[in-house]
């Protein structure tokens, strides 16, 4: 039932995927896709809310500037709670900062709500139920989010919004962050 499942998006020229390899062997261990509106390529939180809320469609276009949305995050269970998701996702806002995009969408799990507010999204309370959805099922809970000022992000935690500030200044580089698991080495390379 998530509408979003499919490779389209592989071929699409405004799509652009950061992923998370283990230094070891290349190994792919998690990954966020950004995906950039244009007038060939929904979306996937436009196709996948429409389908319970079709206000999402005036919401969306009513945007001005470019319009894009963080989606497919993911991890491995086996880097599971060292907080590679936070990476990833501090890594697209700043890619859509230099990306020139205007406004940022995402569709969170309950359990990636607050590490998205953290990261500097909104609830869209405008769609749903104050934001929220029962997607893809009956059941599973929804959030939409967005970001409508990537320059400042004013609603970022100081943490947050120091990280993606130096990500977007310094798109390639190594540093040392403490996750919850302890330290990590994340090596940055977004072109």
């Amino acid at each position: 039932m998530i509408t979003s499942n499919n490779a389209i998006w592989t071929e699409h020229k405004n799509t652009y995927v950061i992923v998370a390899e283990s230094p070891y062997d290349r190994t792919v261990l998690g990954g966020v896709r950004l995906q950039i509106a244009d007038t060939d390529f929904n979306l996937p939180i436009v196709d996948a809310v429409g389908k319970v809320d079709a206000r999402i469609v005036d919401i969306v276009n009513n945007q001005h500037g470019r319009i894009a949305e963080a989606c497919g995050l993911w991890n491995s269970r086996e880097i599971a709670g060292m907080g590679v998701s936070f990476f990833l996702l501090r890594a697209a806002i700043a890619l859509a900062h230099r990306l020139q995009v205007n406004v940022l969408y995402a569709l969170a799990a309950p359990v990636t709500v607050e590490m998205c507010e953290n990261a500097g999204f909104e609830i869209e309370r405008n769609l749903g139920k104050n934001g929220f959805f029962n997607y893809p099922k009956l059941g599973l809970v929804a959030t939409a989010m967005k970001i409508d000022d990537l320059t400042n992000l004013p609603n970022a935690t100081e943490v947050d919004r120091n990280h993606i500030f130096n990500v977007r200044e310094t798109p390639q580089q190594t540093t040392e962050i403490m996750g919850p698991k302890g330290r990590l080495s994340v090596k940055y390379f977004l072109k």
